[in-house]
């Protein structure tokens, strides 16, 4: 069973989505059976509505409860070393010498816009196991880019 690295806020971020799934199954329930209440269900939009958001949801649960349980937390404050990986910080620089910064970080945490790139990125791939100096090429949806690795941080 593969383990999914994760930083503890991301840890924390699927098991309230876990809690709010569980929390909507009963009020799912209760429009199911206030649907059914209605007659005829080969008509009720209302109870098949009900029954797609419940398969919606159970599948969501299920996702959401395998991510948990392979869960391995990374503190990145514990890391060290001087070479990149999961969970550290990043300091790049591109071909117009301009500095870009990103943590790598699990596919659930992922936001470029907030520089938290995943290690199952394009980027994120060619980051790991660099070290400060590497030249790096990353063929990205938008074409070929190039950095160089300017800083590894662990914060």
């Amino acid at each position: 069973m593969e383990k999914v690295p994760m930083l503890a806020e991301g840890y924390e971020k699927l098991t309230g989505e876990l809690k709010a799934l569980r929390e909507e199954r009963p009020k799912i329930v209760e429009a199911i059976e206030e649907a059914r209440a209605h007659g005829d269900l080969s008509e009720n939009a209302e109870y098949h509505a009900a029954k797609e958001r419940q398969g919606q949801v159970e599948a969501m649960i299920g996702d959401i409860e395998d991510r948990v349980s392979r869960a391995q937390i990374i503190d990145p404050l514990s890391l060290s070393g001087d070479r990149i990986v999961f969970a550290a910080t990043v300091t790049l620089r591109d071909d117009s010498d301009k500095p870009i910064r990103y943590q790598i970080v699990g596919q659930t945490e992922a936001d470029a816009k907030v520089g938290r790139i995943s290690y199952n990125s394009p980027l994120g791939k060619a980051l790991i196991g660099r070290k400060v100096g590497d030249d790096i090429e990353v063929t990205v949806p938008s074409g070929d880019r190039f950095y160089t690795v300017e800083k590894i941080e662990f914060i």
